[in-house]
């Protein structure tokens, strides 16, 4: 499905957005003729969702349609990897909607295209983008800030898109100029607040635009860092062996319950097993309740021989 539309246009992932809803974190394009890859749309979507979802479930899930409702915002629809409805609920608030149409729904129509997601941050170092992966909370966004704050470029916060080429190895596509951070990040860096926007109802998180360090370019992918928080005293690292590495992709790739009812396991498990086999993955420990990102950032530099 390929659309001609003439304004709202935006790219993301490499791919052209055409957006009924403003999405001021995403890249504009600059030509309106550009034909639209995806499509996102507000529609009523209150009987589809009655006579599709399970009750006491908040999604349906089918090969190519996933419906998720967020009660009191709205019920969203994604499919075919092409299209992201909206039926807002009430007086729901735009930020917020963005919040899940540039979250939750792109990754689903990532994963509909056959385009790894993975939850995570990723920078370029020497024209090839590095990951950090882990669990929410555990640093991604503040480690990718310490590199920019290096001079390293941003290609992606919160969704790492990852694509295989001919020869099965993987590239990053860039996401939205734009980072996540929570005030304690901040305090990290000497950033004042006043100067950001706070996200939607987290009044202690806010965006921090990334336009003039953002990679805009695919790049290979040459490594992933998992961040773990531990009791340890210190910072330390390990290589990844082979056996541990497609639980950990599996671990860490974005709405990954979705994957069996989409029909998408096998892929998965391919696509990340030839990932594995091609670049270099390792785990990051780090104390729960010290400030180590730049001793963090200086271990990942000596490990890639930086």
């Amino acid at each position: 499905m390929t659309q001609t539309l003439n304004k709202n246009l935006y790219t993301a992932f490499g791919h052209s957005i055409h957006s009924e809803i403003p999405l001021p974190e995403a890249q504009h394009m600059t030509s309106q003729d550009h034909p639209a890859d995806i499509v996102v749309r507000y529609a009523n979507l209150t009987e589809k969702w009655s006579t599709c979802a399970i009750p006491s479930r908040s999604f349906f899930c089918t090969g190519d349609l996933v419906m998720f409702r967020v009660p009191d915002l709205a019920i969203f629809a994604v499919e075919n990897g092409t299209t992201i409805s909206i039926s807002p609920e009430g007086n729901a608030e735009e930020d917020k909607l963005r919040l899940y149409v540039l979250g939750t729904c792109m990754g689903v129509i990532l994963m509909q295209r056959k385009i790894l997601p993975l939850h995570g941050s990723a920078i370029v170092i020497n024209n090839k983008a590095y990951g950090f992966v882990g669990h929410s909370g555990h640093g991604k966004s503040t480690l990718a800030s310490a590199f920019l704050q290096q001079g390293y470029p941003l290609m992606t916060d919160d969704i790492i898109a990852v694509t295989l080429d001919d020869r099965h190895v993987p590239y990053v596509t860039p996401a939205y100029p734009q980072q996540k951070l929570w005030q304690e990040s901040l305090d990290v860096f000497g950033m004042n607040s006043n100067q950001f926007r706070p996200l939607f109802d987290r009044e202690t998180k806010y965006a921090i635009p990334v336009e003039s360090h953002f990679a805009s370019a695919t790049l290979p992918l040459a490594g992933i860092f998992e961040l773990i928080k531990t009791d340890c005293e210190q910072v330390s690292i390990r290589e990844i062996e082979k056996l541990e590495r497609l639980p950990l992709l599996y671990r860490h790739t974005y709405r990954k319950s979705l994957l069996q009812d989409s029909g998408l396991t096998k892929w998965h498990f391919d696509m990340t097993a030839r990932i594995s086999s091609n670049i270099a993955i390792h785990q990051l420990q780090r104390p729960s309740n010290q400030p180590t990102v730049h001793q963090l950032t200086a271990l990942v530099l000596d490990t890639i021989g930086e």
